[in-house]
């Protein structure tokens, strides 16, 4: 195993639960971004792989949330969630780049701020 990805493996079996969600949903991402590259070039059969790592990150995250704890947050997360298994669905199904793309621009704005929220207190402890 190389030194660098025994030093990923390392920090996200020791990461928080908040640091595990934005590295999720910054992997559902990448994967939606590769997954539209690779249908904007034609190459549908390319993007099954990370449509359905993503289709299975964001399935997860549904999943797990917590309604008793935030009621609001929760509903909305879920609405963003199934909008966007709706749409990797669709891009699966047609092999349809925008669906992917409009996908990316639902979840990419969810893992900055969780990331800024995760990031804050840090940020807090420097000054």
């Amino acid at each position: 195993m190389r030194g660098s990805t025994a030093y990923t493996r390392v920090q996200n079996e020791t990461a928080s639960r908040e640091r595990l969600l934005v590295l999720l949903l910054q992997a559902a991402c990448r994967h939606l971004d590769t997954a539209a590259r690779a249908l904007e070039a034609g190459r549908r059969a390319e993007a099954a792989a990370p449509l359905g790592r993503c289709m299975d990150i964001i399935t997860e995250l549904l999943a797990t949330l917590d309604s008793a704890a935030a009621p609001e947050l929760c509903r909305q997360l879920a609405d963003v969630y199934q909008f966007t298994l709706h749409r990797i669905t669709l891009a699966l199904a047609s092999g349809n780049a925008t669906a992917a793309r409009e996908a990316l621009r639902v979840v990419q704005p969810v893992a900055d701020a969780f990331e800024q929220v995760t990031n804050a207190p840090a940020a807090a402890e420097a000054r």
